[in-house]
């Protein structure tokens, strides 16, 4: 199948796929307490079809793949919803919840301490398919003990990933600034890509003609920055996770980093945006040395055979002692605790994860399978597959999960971060300001999520 229209979808995840947007008016008892009408059941010639309400992108969950789910469960029908937060959130307040969600690993705490998804262990527990020694790492940012995010059921799984911290480098852009080839298995430090990023930034008239590093600025910056928090052995949360401080020396080093990549145009950024969005385009036209996306990023380049000479993909970059290379999403999906047809629910997540989906996905080399036994489908027909999937492969051993509190969803602080950061570039406040800001905003989001929680 052509993954065209997941290519536009790409990684925008991150900003745009939480499954539940945060500051709900909608209290978590009366979701729970609604009554769930998305779902039917009817005879048809004298047997019963049950309806699931499917809620997901189009470009993920196709046509073709609800056709032949139901071919191979006559029983099922799917009525397909595209996916939309905002409507997600009034079919919860409705009481009519879609019976298979998607949405984000990185970010499920809310939903899980908020009781709306279904622990998935007693069905992973019967499955033939679905086994939990199977599981890669990042199908554990679904887990809830009750607590903390982690660890406890699985309340969804991820259908594919990737580690977003990676980094894609032009070949010919770095021969050029005179810089030697980095390490695939080594990750380079950030005051190292910091002189890369300087060396390669080429402006004529006034305008950047090459940049030297792109940190896909447009989808967030509270994911690089909490990895490199965490890199450096910093702690943003209070142990309950109802507080979060950004004032710390280890976040204030790491915005500082990003004021620092606007301030001097090595890089996109709010201020410098591109036109796109993403660096997708700047980068494939040889007009970005480093691009922070991670191994998905590599499926553009399958019909560019220049990329596919040029493009290279190495560790994530390390702020600090500890080696650790973080997911910022981990899309895939969830079943609402309130349906009325898990057990039909629950053989759609088997397809979904194991059946002719997750065999694309894997062979088309847009994302990480999240099972252990479907890395052998990852493509490695060309030298830069196969050296993507080498350096891959050896940088799953660094796998961390990003710290996610139950109050609000993580995805909710980049725009904070950014109007703070901009302020800074623009010298109309000073970076401590901007850090004291930052965590102000972020716990008064964090509050409200508590109160809303109860």
């Amino acid at each position: 199948m052509s993954f065209s229209a997941q290519k536009s979808l790409s990684r925008r995840r991150f900003l745009t796929n939480s499954a539940i947007a945060a500051g709900s008016v909608v209290g978590a008892g009366a979701l729970l307490e609604a009554c769930n009408t998305s779902t039917t059941s009817t005879t048809v010639n004298g047997k019963s079809v049950t309806t699931l309400t499917v809620m997901y992108a189009s470009g993920e969950f196709t046509k073709a793949y609800i056709s032949e789910f139901e071919k191979l469960n006559p029983d099922i029908k799917i009525n397909f919803v595209e996916n939309d937060a905002t409507r997600l959130n009034a079919m919860l307040a409705a009481g009519t919840p879609p019976d298979f969600i998607r949405g984000n690993a990185i970010g499920s705490a809310s939903n899980n301490a908020k009781g709306l998804a279904l622990a998935l262990d007693p069905y992973i527990a019967k499955s033939s398919v679905l086994k939990t020694d199977d599981l890669l790492g990042i199908n554990n940012a679904w887990r809830w003990d009750g607590k903390q995010a982690g660890q406890g059921p699985y309340y969804g799984l991820t259908k594919d990933w990737s580690l977003d911290a990676t980094l894609w480098y032009n070949t010919s852009l770095l021969d050029k600034a005179g810089i030697s080839a980095p390490s695939t298995t080594e990750p380079i430090t950030y005051d190292q890509l910091f002189t890369y990023a300087s060396k390669i930034t080429a402006r004529s008239g006034g305008k950047t003609q090459t940049y030297g590093f792109g940190a896909e600025w447009a989808w967030g910056l509270v994911g690089p920055i909490m990895a490199m928090v965490s890199q450096q052995g910093g702690k943003l949360y209070s142990s309950d996770y109802a507080t979060i401080d950004f004032t710390i020396p280890e976040a204030q080093k790491a915005i500082e980093w990003h004021v620092n990549l606007a301030s001097l145009g090595y890089g996109p950024s709010s201020l410098d945006p591109l036109p796109d969005g993403s660096d997708e385009s700047t980068f494939a036209a040889g007009r970005m040395g480093l691009t922070q996306d991670g191994y998905w990023f590599g499926g553009n380049f399958t019909t560019d055979a220049t990329m596919q000479k040029n493009a290279r993909l190495i560790p994530a970059p390390q702020m600090g002692s500890t080696r650790y290379s973080p997911c910022y999403a981990g899309v895939g999906a969830w079943i609402p605790a309130r349906t009325k047809h898990p057990d039909e629910a629950w053989r759609l997540m088997e397809y979904f994860m194991t059946g002719t989906p997750a065999h694309d996905r894997a062979t088309s080399g847009w994302g990480i399978p999240a099972l252990k036994s479907f890395q052998q489908y990852m493509p490695q027909t060309m030298d830069y597959q196969k050296e993507a999937f080498a350096s891959t492969q050896n940088e799953l051993q660094y796998v961390g999960l990003l710290p996610d509190s139950p109050y609000t969803s993580i995805g909710n602080y980049s725009t904070i971060i950014d109007k703070y950061i901009q302020q800074v570039v623009k010298k109309q406040i000073t970076l401590s300001q901007a850090c004291q800001q930052i965590t102000a905003d972020s716990n008064k989001l964090l509050a409200q999520g508590k109160a809303q929680l109860g």
